[in-house]
């Protein structure tokens, strides 16, 4: 239990903080994998509908992954490591 103003500020912060942090990586967590069922389902099909399905869904999280690194939610090497495994999947698929 925080005994000052300082210690309650704190675990307010923090608190508020750790919602952030848990919107941004649930958010991209669930989009890769809407990205890669989206991937399987062109494999199968090949229409014009999939392919930019999975292209709408590639910038979605590109955005999160940037707004994350920019908040410090996500590391500038490990939203970029992401983001060319991603590229490397989808390039690989077409």
């Amino acid at each position: 239990m925080a005994n000052n103003k300082s210690a309650k500020k704190r675990i307010g912060i923090n608190k508020r903080n750790r919602l952030i942090n848990r919107y941004y990586k649930t958010s991209v967590r669930s989009l890769i994998k809407l990205f890669f069922k989206n991937l399987e389902l062109h494999k199968t099909e090949k229409t014009i509908e999939s392919k930019e399905a999975i292209q709408t869904t590639l910038n979605s999280i590109y955005s999160f992954l940037d707004k994350g690194t920019k908040k410090n939610v996500f590391h500038k090497n490990t939203a970029a490591k992401k983001k060319a495994k991603l590229a490397y999947y989808l390039r690989i698929s077409s």
